[in-house]
């Protein structure tokens, strides 16, 4: 095996225990053991259980803001650009299980790029710009696009965590409830919103 293909088999290892037990519950001694090789191997390759955490991490979520920014970046109704969102998160959550578990638990590694924190609020720098957009268009403070930015990929994130155990109903059906809630619900935003009853 060459150096290279050793380093993909341990990240590949690693991102299975990691998702199975978490970063504490894993340890240099299992990654070593289910690829077959030595503790001083995983060191040499990775300094030990924090820097193959974090390059698995970081790779998990290069891939996740890819197929968001993917979904995002094609000019189109916003409508269908919350649908693209909502769909390439579920589709994140369904083709790499592994990789979202192991996302959207605490981070051990102090990184401002090794939170799933992070990453929403990249994802959520995105749509505040075409929210912003939108909201200019059709008269309402386009300062306020940070707020609904932040609202929209906080539930499609945490619906997309729910879901990753559920997978009750179907992708796509959770898709449409997610883009029904959030589409009509800002179709019809009041200009200057106030609580019913104040505290």
């Amino acid at each position: 095996m060459t150096g290279e293909e050793r380093r993909q088999q341990l990240l590949d290892v690693a991102r299975s225990l990691f998702a199975e037990k978490g970063f504490d519950g894993a340890s240099v001694e299992e990654i070593a053991h289910r690829a077959n090789v030595s503790k001083p191997v995983v060191y040499e390759h990775f300094g030990g259980k924090e820097g193959v955490y974090a390059v698995v991490v970081d790779r998990e979520m290069h891939f996740l803001l890819t197929q968001m920014t993917t979904a995002l970046e094609e000019d189109a109704h916003p409508r269908l650009l919350l649908e693209r969102a909502a769909a390439a998160l579920l589709d994140y959550v369904e083709g790499s299980a592994d990789g979202f578990r192991i996302l959207v638990r605490a981070s051990p590694v102090a990184s401002s790029t090794g939170t799933f924190s992070s990453l929403l609020n990249d994802i959520a720098t995105q749509v505040e710009s075409i929210l912003g957009v939108q909201f200019s268009s059709r008269g309402y403070d386009p300062k306020l696009a940070a707020l609904y930015s932040q609202a929209l990929v906080g539930m499609v994130a945490l619906t997309g965590q729910w879901w990753l155990d559920s997978r009750q109903p179907g992708k796509d059906e959770v898709a449409a409830h997610l883009v029904n809630l959030s589409w009509n619900g800002l179709s019809h935003l009041e200009d200057a919103p106030g609580l019913r009853e104040q505290h």
